[in-house]
């Protein structure tokens, strides 16, 4: 029932309503595309529908979104992550201006009064 090309409708989670294709099987979960994000999920997350679309096992993005324009639905654009640098560590010690740090003021105690004890 769930094979490789077989439309479904999503019935869980952020995604659900949307319809997407079966890419790759693998025992309860399966990794869908489409109108949904590319996403491995569980079957019982899914109502399979009666159309099946001629795609490959692990088909791209580009392949399944081919696929799916002539049955008239809109395939979610993936965009890649940009690669964002992160910076760097700075020095515990100086700051950015090259001074040193302060260091924090202690909050003083309350002077303890000894009393002498009374025979």
């Amino acid at each position: 029932m769930y094979e490789i090309g077989r439309l479904c409708v999503k019935t869980a989670g952020r995604d659900s309503g949307l319809k997407c294709v079966i890419i790759e099987v693998n025992g309860p979960m399966v990794v869908v595309d489409g109108e949904t994000r590319r996403k491995k999920v569980n079957v019982k997350h899914l109502l399979p529908l009666d159309q099946v679309v001629k795609i490959l096992k692990g088909a791209s993005h580009a392949d399944v979104k081919n696929a799916l324009e002539p049955l008239g639905l809109n395939v979610r654009d993936t965009k890649p992550r940009q690669k964002v640098s992160r910076p760097g560590k700075t020095p515990s010690v100086k700051t950015v201006s090259g001074e040193p740090k302060k260091e924090p003021k202690m909050a003083k105690k309350a002077p303890v009064k000894k009393t002498a004890k009374k025979d």
